[in-house]
């Protein structure tokens, strides 16, 4: 079992950057392959952003990459998403997500609450 809190939410403007931050507890986070995703009102929760164990390869959806970068600190037991150049459309619930077989894209067991993220125009 392993626990994920999100942070680092918030409402920001468009054009800004937010770093999130998820926190993970229980088992030993160096093991699990980690991701970020979101949801935003009335879509389906995607994929943005995912690392492997070693931190050594990551992956992200087309429409974040070159704008949010995603970083684990093992000693830590932290994963981030930093976020630059948001745009509206990034608004959304931004969850973590830990994943024992330890791939860039999953699959995941364990998923945090979520922190809400808002980029006004």
């Amino acid at each position: 079992q392993v626990q994920l809190v999100e942070s680092g939410g918030g409402l920001v403007q468009a054009g800004g950057s937010l770093r999130l931050s998820c926190a993970a507890s229980g088992r030993t986070f160096s093991r699990f392959g980690m991701g970020w995703f979101r949801q935003a009102p009335g879509k389906e929760r995607e994929f943005v952003a995912g690392i492997v164990r070693s931190g050594g390869l990551t992956d992200y959806t087309d429409s974040v990459k070159g704008r949010f970068t995603i970083s684990r600190d093992n000693a830590k037991n932290t994963v981030y998403l930093q976020m630059n150049s948001l745009k509206p459309d990034d608004t959304a619930v931004y969850f973590c997500a830990a994943g024992l077989m330890g791939g860039v894209q999953g699959p995941y067991d364990y998923w945090g609450q979520g922190t809400q993220v808002t980029v006004s125009s």
